[in-house]
């Protein structure tokens, strides 16, 4: 008997062989969790690269002001910022041809200056007040921190003031003052901003603060002389519109109506100020952060987000202009948005006869510093808009050059910190001369050659801004060579890592004597790579590189190393493929193609979403098409995934911004309820039928009989839940506390039940369906609760393709058919080894996944989370908590799709490791792509959406992890009819 066991025991040559199993797959499952823990580090420390190249902080230290050389033409300043306010919305009539601001209006046609001010993504509260009052583009480690807190201090006009009063939202005005000795602040609670009420009382309540300041300033000395100081700063940060555009969309008759109260609170400050003062010397500038959708969200680049108005006027404020049609402005800069300057007016504004100037939102700024003859924020990158301000030649001249100094300062600061560093130092050659410029503007002036002078500091000034995005990207080309080298090394490690542990290849190598020791010699690579990053390390500490430059040249040099410590199988690997027939080549070159047009394919939907309706129609037709010639037509399973394709096509022509439907939100939970049924029954009564059997298993007397009547029930339950919560907040305009209570529990219970159902394959992932379902319908708005449904009959439809394929596989493989041998035990004695053909799954499981993605929405779209998802289970503002809910219902179809995947490797029988690596390695493919896909250039939405795609697939290594730990949870007791079932029911 061979290598059989004697009436004693094992024989001795089987118990060495037996040892020698045991040690390799324990030597394995250590190199998998290494492997897994190096994917991770890597993909995290590849990730923060972006921080270092695309926002990498523009602040920097050591600059001293630039004092302007003019007098001031204000006292004092007032900036009134009203977050969330469109420009659209501001400017335009209403239905009746009434316009909503009067009081600004008649500013804009009498004493002031107008214009719209264009933000830069990300169009969120704290980027748009650091623009207005520091003038830079916020720094992108701030969202580390919820935009709250500030990573690196930062100056700014308040800094500048020589006291500031400041009132508003807790989540800025904080920001700024919480830190700044010279000022008065306050702030309302967090618990006022509900969105389930009106918020222009939030205003209001700005409003009564500085009244009640002016008030006090009677009766307290001290109050009265900051008052009346010069250099003076007042700030209202009015809310209402932000939270109510959220609340009630900036359509509604809330939001429009708030636009009205902002405008009389303008009115109202100017009514104060002037008569407290009576001197005539106070600005006033008037503004927006950032606009609103018109689904109530904000954050992308779209204009609705980054078009506000923006009116100044007072001490210092030129007097409107008319519209000059001979008039073009010198300056062709192009906004964020691709707008130019001496955009033309819409006709429903009613202002198409006033000239209108245009500004980007850092602009804002530098106005203000120049108004209190104050010097700029030092970090500032704004450009004086001189329109706006009302001063002689001389002083236009002075306030063009100071502006243009305090940006030169900063480029002087960053080549000489790069200079300091560096070894090999590459100068910006324009600025080359900057000196004997500034000598040719001064000798202009001292001449009262004004023009030439003045165009000359904006030559200069311009060149200055180029020089400070030399420098911002100085390091570019290196980081991203590197880089890239990680990736590359880091997909070749895992293949090989996939060849060597998941497939008969090693097997195939010993027997035809190929290879001797796999690492011999290693220890010389080894060494080599060692000394190598020590170089490396020792010339970037000698530049006095960051931190995160040593990890990137590390990681890229470990995995190089890793790879060519394999050369002798690599070497004996080359040799086998020489050795291959024809055919073999063909045929994997196909699948890399094939393989290679599938990831290209997901690349190019996140940009374009109803390829997926294309992808899913095509697939529906080839896969049925396959199956009616693989299995009889009557089994139903052909039409079944046709179909389900087909309905799953469906959702990617839908619009992103998603309507609220409570009807079909409700109508989704008794779709759920019938398709758990149908589960059900096809759980008792489709075991006859082979093309079902492996899916599912006899029933046996559960220890809770009803689970799945109690399923159905808290689903039944939940849509019930769905209608009265909706129907009752927005009649109420509250949600009741015993609604609250009840969601939350519905959602919690059902997501235990699941672990307690059967493990049949069909028996447990119907109880996971229906298990996520009462949360989903609870955080569905509309269309994406039929989605649901859509994606789950989807993957059953991919779970019976495969089954099909096994049913009718001609070759029956048996796990344990293969001969023990020394390199034949790393795959499990449950599972098969990976062949060429099993790509298909980790490929499917990207499509899924990525459907998954974009079947709803664009999750790579920071204005693609519809906060009125959470209004079920909270109304009252808390961020940490309602973003808690959002990712929870975003989570839920991954959750199904791992679930699904999981199963399938159960029920072919493949390394649920070695598919994770696969797929890995495809996700790879796609980020590295999307990291080549990266722009510097064009507008700050499309270089914001390529940032969030390479960061989202950066992700996925950690993000999938996560989900398969999490689902193994549900999917761990899951046991297909094995292979001796199968036969026996056969037969």
């Amino acid at each position: 008997m061979r290598g059989g066991n004697g009436i004693l025991g094992v024989s001795a040559k089987n118990s060495q062989e037996t040892s020698i199993i045991k040690t390799r797959k324990q030597w394995l499952k250590r190199k998998e969790k290494w492997l897994v823990v190096l994917g991770i580090i890597l993909h995290a420390v590849y990730m923060l690269s972006i921080f270092d190249i695309y926002f990498k902080t523009p602040i920097v230290h050591g600059m001293d002001p630039v004092t302007p050389r003019f007098t001031a033409p204000a006292k004092r300043l007032v900036l009134l910022i009203a977050d969330g306010l469109r420009a659209d919305k501001f400017f335009e009539p209403d239905s009746d041809g009434n316009y909503r601001a009067p009081f600004l209006r008649s500013v804009i046609k009498e004493r002031g200056r107008w214009g719209v001010s264009h933000a830069r993504p990300p169009t969120e509260s704290r980027p748009g007040h650091v623009a207005i009052i520091a003038g830079f583009y916020e720094d992108p480690s701030a969202v580390t921190k919820g935009w709250k807190a500030n990573p690196v201090e930062f100056d700014s006009v308040f800094n500048r003031s020589r006291h500031t009063f400041a009132f508003g939202s807790p989540d800025i005005v904080p920001i700024f003052c919480s830190a700044l000795p010279h000022s008065t602040w306050n702030s309302y609670p967090h618990e006022y901003e509900d969105f389930a009420t009106d918020a222009s009382f939030l205003d209001e309540w700005s409003l009564d603060q500085f009244q009640n300041l002016l008030n006090r300033s009677n009766e307290d000395a001290h109050l009265k002389q900051l008052l009346h100081q010069d250099n003076l700063v007042i700030f209202l940060h009015l809310l209402g519109c932000d939270s109510n555009g959220h609340a009630h969309r900036p359509y509604s008759s809330i939001y429009l109506n708030n636009v009205r109260v902002v405008d009389r609170i303008a009115e109202k400050v100017y009514d104060l100020i002037q008569s407290y003062f009576k001197d005539n010397l106070t600005s006033y500038v008037f503004t927006a952060d950032h606009g609103m959708s018109d689904k109530g969200s904000h954050g992308d680049g779209h204009p609705s987000n980054t078009d506000t108005p923006l009116v100044a006027w007072g001490a210092g404020v030129r007097y409107p202009v008319p519209v000059s049609h001979n008039h073009h402005s010198e300056n062709i800069v192009l906004f964020v948005d691709k707008h130019v300057h001496d955009m033309p007016t819409p006709p429903e504004w009613g202002l198409d006869g006033i000239e209108r100037l245009d500004v980007n939102q850092a602009d804002i700024a530098p106005l203000m510093s120049t108004l209190l003859g104050l010097p700029s924020p030092v970090n500032s990158v704004g450009n004086l808009p001189l329109g706006y301000v009302s001063f002689s030649e001389a002083e236009e001249v002075e306030a063009v050059l100071a502006n243009t100094r305090q940006i030169l300062n900063q480029f002087l600061r960053k080549s000489q910190l790069k200079e300091s560093n560096s070894l090999h130092f590459k100068p910006f050659k324009p600025l080359a001369n900057y000196s004997r410029v500034l000598d040719e503007i001064e000798y202009l002036i001292s001449v009262r050659d004004y023009e030439a002078a003045k165009n000359l500091s904006e030559n200069l000034r311009s060149l200055a801004l180029e020089g400070l995005h030399y420098f911002q990207t100085y390091d570019w080309l290196m980081l991203m060579t590197f880089i890239s080298l990680g990736y590359v090394g880091w997909m070749i490690y895992l293949i090989l890592h996939v060849l060597q542990s998941y497939t008969l290849l090693p097997v195939k190598l010993f027997e035809k004597e190929q290879v001797v020791n796999l690492r011999n010699n290693s220890g010389k690579v080894y060494v080599a790579g060692c000394l190598f990053m020590g170089l490396v390390c020792i010339l970037l500490l000698v530049e006095h590189s960051p931190l995160l430059y040593h990890a990137y040249f590390a990681m890229t040099i470990l995995l190089w190393t890793q790879i060519f410590s394999e050369y002798q199988f690599i070497k004996a690997l080359w040799k086998e493929m020489q050795q291959r027939e024809v055919y073999y080549f063909i045929k994997l070159i196909a699948t890399c193609i094939v393989s290679v047009f599938v990831l290209e394919i997901l690349v190019k939907s996140f940009m374009e979403r109803k390829l997926y309706t294309w992808c899913f129609l095509f697939v529906g037709v080839t896969a049925s098409i396959y199956l009616f010639y693989l299995i009889p037509w009557r089994s139903g399973v052909p039409i079944f995934v046709w179909l389900s394709c087909w309905f799953l096509s469906v959702f990617t022509l839908m619009p992103a911004e998603i309507p609220d439907n409570t009807q079909l939100v409700v109508a989704s939970g008794f779709l759920i309820i019938v398709i758990g049924g149908v589960a059900r029954y096809l759980n008792k009564h489709a075991g006859d039928s082979r093309y079902w059997l492996s899916l599912t298993r006899d029933m046996k007397k559960s220890k809770f009989p009803m689970l799945f009547q109690l399923q159905i029930l808290l689903v039944g339950i939940s849509s019930l839940m769905v209608s009265l919560s909706t129907s009752h907040r927005t009649e109420k305009q509250e949600l009741l506390v015993l609604h609250q209570v009840i969601n939350w529990l519905i959602a919690g219970f059902s997501l235990v039940l699941p672990l307690f159902s059967a493990v049949g394959l069909l028996s447990r992932l119907t109880s996971i369906f229906l298990g996520f379902a009462p949360a989903f319908l609870l955080l569905s708005i509309g269309y994406e609760a039929v989605f649901y449904s859509a994606l789950a009959l989807a993957l059953l439809a991919w779970i019976l393709f495969e089954n099909a394929i096994l049913c009718t596989s001609k070759v029956n493989r048996s796990p344990t058919s293969i001969n023990a041998t020394e390199d034949n035990i790393i795959v499990s004695h449950d599972d098969r080894h990976l062949q060429l053909s099993d790509l298909r799954i980790p490929l499917a499981f990207m499509v899924f996944f990525n459907i998954a993605f974009f079947g709803t929405g664009n999750f790579a779209s920071i204005a693609s989370f519809e906060i009125s998802s959470v209004y079920r289970f909270i109304t009252i503002f808390s961020p940490f908590l309602m973003a808690a809910l959002l990712i929870f219902k975003l989570l839920i179809p991954f959750i199904l799709v791992i679930c699904a995947f999981s199963a399938i490797t159960k029920l072919i029988q493949v390394p649920l490791l070695g598919c994770y690596f696969l797929v890995i390695c495809c996700s790879d493919v796609m980020t590295i792509h999307f990291f080549f896909l990266v722009q510097n250039t064009g507008s700050w939405m499309e270089i914001g959406n390529s940032i969030s795609h390479f960061g989202i697939m950066s992700a996925q290594v950690v993000f999938v992890l996560l989900l398969f730990a999490l689902t193994n949870v549900y999917t761990k007791d899951i046991q297909p009819r094995s292979r001796k079932q199968f036969t026996r029911k056969a037969l």
